[in-house]
């Protein structure tokens, strides 16, 4: 009986040796921002650890007159839904709550904007709204729609409801408004409001039938940005940035293996502007080296992915993103031999001589421009805004302002043009406050359009 005893202490204690696994050697990776024939070359390794562990720079400011930054974006279009969207019944009761949003105070809007026979009616729809440019009023009723609390039953009517289930309205609600939070330079709550969504990239918000991701590619964009303000992180964006980017790589790929052309490039041109966008991103962490080196990864290869529908538009980002970084001549090759479309090699040479203060020959090369464009009947905002400053740098401050005021004239209100004209006012006399309401009277008197109606007490320095 102790020899059982002892033998059945022994079995207790001992174990089964588990078996060796081989050790297999770790595959090689790409760069999210890599495609084999794309001209967007891996990412540099070592910038990933710099994101992740380097200090944070203050964002940088420019000056107001320094260069005319882009106008205003005309009215954000909700995301289109294909036929083929994936179909779930997730429960996105999270988003719909209302203490998510803030109330918009009219205080900020000048007083002529606020008059009630130039506001829209409650019960006008959301897409009458953006197609006239009221952006305040359409992030009202977007919010309205998703909180469930119409002021009246014709709002109802126009804004019904949404149903929890329901994600294509959802986050095409949530992008009208953190878009037109942004356009009425309420970036700061949209941020704030954005942080609701959490991880965009997380399987939550997969599709768990057909692994399509439920949230529209242009909400994610404008996402990442709002986010890394909201949480303050901006090495947040860079990294969100590559995990766009490395589903863009796995787009191409599958519509390659498809043979879906329009698919393919749809995917290359928004792996081309998150390229620029992660360069942008590092500007604004103050990380200039890591942004020329980034910038010059981007300019490596064939042009084609940067010349999608004929425009050059990201050839022209990327130029101005290397005259804000300091380097003229890396400007100028990004739009040299047409990459930058017909005007674009001129814009981008008197940006130049402006960067390098010839503003004589910047004036020259404006005003050739002006007039070339006024024959073919085209006013440019930006070439006029341009033209004045360097006229108020040449000492020309009369001629500057009549070119300013002659955009409103026919029509021109960006927060740009409406900020360099105040400013102006301000370097003509003492009384400018007087002449400030005036402005924002005329422009209240102008018929509504996409590029957007009302205006805030920042526009015209109130």
């Amino acid at each position: 009986m102790d020899q059982s005893i002892q033998r059945n202490s022994s079995l207790g204690h001992t174990r089964n040796r588990s078996g060796a696994r081989p050790s297999r050697p770790r595959s090689s990776t790409k760069g999210p921002l890599d495609v084999d024939d794309a001209p967007i070359t891996s990412p540099i390794s070592t910038q990933a650890s710099r994101f992740s562990s380097g200090p944070v720079a203050s964002p940088r400011t420019s000056t107001p007159l320094a260069r005319s930054p882009a106008p205003r974006s005309p009215a954000p279009r909700s995301p289109a839904l294909s036929s083929a969207a994936p179909v779930t019944s997730k429960d996105f009761s999270f988003l719909l709550r209302p203490e998510i949003f803030h109330q918009l105070s009219p205080l900020s809007v000048p007083p002529p904007f606020r008059n009630p026979s130039r506001q829209p009616a409650p019960e006008t729809p959301i897409p009458e709204l953006l197609r006239n440019g009221h952006f305040r009023a359409a992030a009202i009723a977007a919010v309205q729609a998703l909180t469930s609390s119409p002021v009246s039953a014709t709002t109802a009517a126009a804004h019904p409801p949404v149903d929890p289930t329901d994600h294509a309205r959802i986050f095409a609600l949530l992008y009208t408004r953190l878009a037109c939070l942004c356009l009425i330079d309420a970036a700061a709550l949209a941020a704030q409001e954005s942080k609701a969504l959490e991880d965009l990239n997380s399987a939550f918000y997969l599709d768990p039938l057909s692994g399509a991701h439920l949230v529209p590619w242009e909400l994610r964009v404008l996402g990442v940005r709002l986010q890394a303000i909201g949480f303050g992180d901006p090495r947040r964006a860079v990294m969100s940035y590559y995990e766009l980017a490395r589903e863009a790589r796995s787009q191409i790929a599958k519509a390659g293996k498809a043979h879906d052309h329009s698919a393919s490039e749809r995917w290359k041109r928004r792996l081309a502007e998150l390229g620029v966008k992660v360069a942008g991103a590092l500007i604004e962490m103050d990380d200039l080296a890591a942004a020329a080196e980034h910038l010059a990864t981007l300019a490596e290869g064939t042009q084609k992915p940067f010349r999608i529908g004929g425009d050059g538009r990201l050839a022209m980002s990327r130029a101005l993103l290397w005259l804000h970084l300091g380097d003229v001549e890396a400007a100028r090759r990004c739009v040299e031999d047409g990459k930058g479309g017909e005007a674009g090699e001129k814009i981008v040479d008197a940006l130049a001589d402006m960067a390098d203060g010839e503003y004589g020959s910047a004036l020259e090369q404006w005003q050739a421009l002006k007039d070339e464009m006024e024959e073919n009947g085209v006013r440019d905002e930006m070439v006029g805004v341009n033209l004045a400053v360097c006229l108020l740098y040449t000492g020309n401050m009369a001629k500057a302002r009549d070119v300013l005021e002659g955009l409103v004239d026919a029509g021109q209100t960006s927060h740009t043009l409406l900020f360099n004209l105040t400013t102006m006012y301000e370097l003509c006399t003492d009384r400018h406050k007087n002449l400030k309401v005036k402005l924002a009277e005329r422009v209240a008197s102008k018929q509504p359009g996409p590029q957007g109606w009302e205006k805030t007490n920042a526009d015209f320095k109130l």
